[in-house]
C-alpha cells in the first residue's frame, strides 16, 4: 500500500495534525514517525511533550492507517472516533526535545460495524509505550450522525 503525505489520509487539518509522515503501511500496520519540535502542540516551555499525548499520536497513526486504505480504495477519508483504551503505559513522563519517536499501529480486531482494536506502540532511544485503543468508524458517518441526531431528544 502506498505511503500518502500525511495531509492527505488524516480527518484532521493542521495544527492538529501530530504526526509528520508516514514510514510503512501495510494491510494490517502502520509505522509513522513524529519529531519533538520545540513551538509545537502540546510541547511545554522546556520543549518536552507529556507522555499522555501518546495516546493520541497512537490514535492519529489508527486515522492514518484507515485513510491510506481509504485513498488506496478511493474512497474519501472518513472520521473515525477514539472509545478508549483500558491500559496506557509509557516509561517516561514526558517525550523529549528532539525524541523522533516511531508510533506503529497494527489492527487486531474489526467488523463491519466500523469497530476495531488495534495494539498500538510507540518506541524511540530509551522511550517504549504501548496500549491497545479501541476505535469505531461507522461505514458511513454522514448517515451515522444523521440518525443519532433523529434518536437525541432535542429540547
Amino acid at each position: 500500500m502506498t505511503p500518502w503525505p500525511i495531509a492527505e489520509v488524516m480527518p484532521h487539518a493542521d495544527p492538529m495534525i501530530l504526526l509528520d509522515g508516514i514510514e510503512q503501511v501495510e494491510s494490517e500496520r502502520i509505522l509513522c514517525t513524529r519529531t519533538i519540535r520545540a513551538g509545537s502542540l502540546f510541547v511545554d516551555d522546556d520543549g518536552g511533550m507529556p507522555s499522555w499525548v501518546g495516546v493520541e499520536l497512537m490514535a492519529q497513526a489508527i486515522a492514518a492507517w484507515a485513510g491510506c486504505r481509504a485513498r488506496a480504495q478511493q474512497r474519501p477519508v472518513q472520521l473515525g472516533f477514539l472509545l478508549g483504551t483500558r491500559h496506557y503505559s509509557c516509561n517516561v513522563d514526558d517525550f523529549p526535545a528532539g525524541a523522533r519517536l516511531r508510533v506503529e499501529a497494527s489492527r487486531e480486531f474489526h467488523d463491519e460495524q466500523g469497530m476495531g482494536v488495534f495494539l498500538c506502540r510507540i518506541e524511540s532511544q530509551g522511550i517504549h509505550a504501548e496500549a491497545r485503543l479501541t476505535v469505531f468508524s461507522p461505514p458511513d458517518a454522514a448517515v451515522f450522525f444523521e440518525q443519532k441526531s433523529k434518536e437525541t431528544p432535542h429540547g
